[in-house]
């Protein structure tokens, strides 16, 4: 959550421990601090799932009024909380990844992350720096003692012995940042398991021990157990472990194995690393995501640089805040260049068209996918000792991971040659494509999901989009606009005029303003052209339509931007969610000579029973296409739709069963695929 500073502490109860309660505000119950003490009216209620660690539910009789602070925090827990708004203020300023991700490597602070940001972290396994985890600890922990290739002279290098600490001092040091760790960056599990691995690569830096790590690890995991027995339950906490487990065990083998073969020994130690995490992890991952990382370990590799510097000018930012916020800003300014490389190398990785495969997301899978790795092991072992051969396989699995267009083209016949129209598969939602030259597009629509419309604009080679065409401002055809903008040079955006609902509106100006992407009106009777594509805005009129009022449902639907395309001499109908009123006042006007026997239908809201079936016999199309989601739970599109364009003579395809659909040709040869 956000932290709220000095009015939270302003808000924290008075001298003597006096009750007070805060001014209204809907932040007030997140604002909190661990310790304080709340004087409240509730009732205890079941949970609404059982089994897990949550025994019962406090639902407090606020009627809107702020909580009423019994008594203020702890000393040092205010001081975390000025710490990490702190933090928060000094980031202010960065830009948008950096913003999000500062906070998150340093006290897991993740309220900044945007779902897109996440997910594209998930796709490359990179997930672990997106929140605090043992190895932000371990390098401030490196910091104090010196590096841990060095840890059995641990006192030569480090700041603690350049302070001339001897080595009981400094262990005594390092055991109280693990409890400042744990306090400024709340008790939360994650923490937990975050200190608990600290401290075990802490006991390696103080005696350089080898053999002393692994029992060390069990008794962490087994204190932590016996402290909160339901992280026994806990995927992160198994992923923890497996982690630790795999650089303590695996590592150190693989790593002194690949300076044997003469890789360098810093390259070899962080492949090993890598390496052996993505072994043990991979199955519980799949578990997860129902999907195995192809980039996950080049990404970690990566990314690893980074993380370092990124979390040390990150730590340095949280310290001087309170102090010198000049300081800091200059400090998260620095920290930012890191963080904004780790944010790329996710999102670059989780672009490419094989970043993954999908995966049984079951423990049979688990089990099938460990047997693999196992298998695979000993193939490895020998492909090292033939340098071409290792050379080949890396080849084929750069090619499955990037796919370029023109090699999936030959492979896959996807897209066919001189497609002019394609309407992804994004399930339930909307997002069309129209070729405007090569690599070019016009945007229409992008779906309800980022990561399907970029994945779709990436199979067609897509690089320039001259223009987003918003229909209207449902989650279904906006959410996805950030896929479309990753990676690509974008010219501008073109909406209807009703903004509704206001938070969609809001998140599609957020996205154009971040990167400074004009966002313009579309109104009725506007031409234009890009390449040998040209197009007419033929709804809505420049008055909102009189047959549906602005907050209901039919009002955005019916202000939706309707098309008519000319393209190869085809002639496309694009009429977003429009719904029979809106459908019938397009009839009446000015433009509805033109609308008549069009070569392609753009099926309004998904095929639902929501149409003018005079309309459609005006339209009279040879092929009508239905953007919708496979099992959907609206029932799109109607057999009734479906059956009154058959009945017309088109031809009916659908994405929830044939794909996507690229429609080629010319004005008397129509052709149409599908994926």
């Amino acid at each position: 959550g956000q932290e709220g500073g000095d009015d939270r502490e302003r808000g924290a109860g008075g001298a003597g421990g006096r009750s007070r309660t805060w001014p209204a505000a809907p932040s007030g119950w997140l604002n909190l601090l661990p310790t304080t003490r709340l004087r409240v009216a509730a009732r205890l209620s079941p949970p609404r799932t059982r089994g897990d660690r949550i025994a019962a539910v406090l639902r407090v009789r606020a009627d809107g009024q702020a909580p009423e602070v019994a008594s203020r925090p702890s000393r040092a827990q205010r001081l975390a909380g000025r710490l990490r708004s702190g933090l928060r203020e000094a980031t202010e300023e960065l830009p948008t990844d950096a913003r999000a991700l500062l906070p998150g490597l340093v006290v897991g602070d993740t309220s900044r992350v945007t779902p897109e940001l996440e997910e594209a972290f998930k796709e490359t396994d990179l997930t672990h720096t997106l929140a605090v985890s043992g190895a932000n600890f371990t390098i401030v922990l490196a910091l104090l003692l010196g590096p841990p290739g060095l840890a059995p002279r641990s006192e030569r290098r480090g700041l603690a012995p350049r302070l001339g600490l001897h080595l009981r001092t400094t262990a005594l040091l390092g055991g109280l940042l693990a409890l400042a760790f744990v306090v400024v960056c709340r008790p939360d599990p994650s923490v937990l398991r975050a200190a608990a691995c600290g401290s075990v690569a802490l006991l390696a830096l103080a005696t350089g021990r080898r053999r002393s790590l692994l029992p060390a690890l069990a008794t962490a995991v087994l204190l932590l157990v016996l402290y909160d027995p339901w992280l026994a339950r806990s995927y992160g906490f198994l992923l923890s472990v497996l982690a630790t487990g795999a650089l303590l065990t695996i590592a150190p083998r693989w790593s002194a194995a690949l300076r044997r073969r003469g890789v360098p020994p810093r390259l070899a130690e962080a492949l090993a690393a890598a390496g052996a995490a993505q072994a043990l992890c991979a199955p519980v991952v799949a578990v997860l995501s129902a999907r195995v990382s192809l980039v996950g370990v080049p990404c970690n590799l990566l990314a690893e640089f980074a993380v370092a510097p990124a979390t040390v000018l990150g730590f340095a930012a949280l310290a001087t805040a309170p102090v010198a916020m000049l300081l800091a800003r200059s400090l998260a300014w620095c920290g930012g260049w890191p963080a904004e490389w780790i944010a790329a190398i996710a999102r670059t990785g989780a672009a490419l068209p094989g970043a993954g495969v999908d995966w049984p997301g079951t423990w049979a899978g688990a089990a099938l996918l460990a047997l693999v790795t196992a298998a695979a092991l000993p193939v490895g072992r020998r492909l090292l000792r033939h340098p071409w051969w290792c050379g080949v396989c890396a080849l084929l699995l750069i090619l499955v991971v990037v796919q370029p267009p023109p090699l999936a083209r030959v492979i896959k016949g996807w897209p066919p040659p001189g497609w002019r129209m394609v309407m992804c598969d994004v399930g339930q939602g909307d997002a069309l494509v129209l070729a405007a030259g090569e690599g070019t597009a016009v945007v229409v629509d992008a779906g309800p999901d980022p990561a399907l419309v970029d994945h779709c604009l990436r199979s067609l080679g897509i690089t320039r989009v001259p223009l987003v065409l918003l229909t209207h401002f449902h989650a279904d055809h906006v959410a996805g606009l950030p896929g479309v903008l990753r990676g690509r040079s974008v010219g501008a955006i073109e909406t209807t005029a009703l903004e509704e609902p206001p938070d969609q509106a809001g998140f599609v100006r957020r996205q154009a303003t971040s990167r400074d992407i004009p966002v313009r009106h579309a109104t009725a009777g506007e031409q234009r052209r890009s390449g040998p594509l040209s197009w007419q805005v033929v709804w809505p009129p420049p008055s909102p339509p009189t047959t549906t009022a602005p907050g209901t449902e039919s009002g955005p639907n019916d202000a939706s931007v309707t098309l008519l395309v000319r393209t190869a001499g085809l002639r496309l109908l694009l009429l977003g969610d429009l719904e029979p009123p809106a459908q019938r006042q397009l009839a009446r006007s000015p433009a509805a000579a033109a609308l008549k026997g069009v070569d392609v239908l753009k099926v309004a809201h998904h095929g639902s029973a929501h149409q003018d079936f005079a309309f459609l016999r005006r339209v009279a199309p040879r092929l009508a296409l239905i953007s919708c989601g496979e099992d959907n739970t609206y029932g799109h599109p109607a057999p009734g739709t479906v059956a009154a364009l058959r009945a017309q003579g088109a031809t009916v395809l659908r994405t929830d069963r044939d794909g996507a659909l690229a429609v080629a040709g010319t004005g008397r040869e129509l052709r149409v695929a599908g994926d």
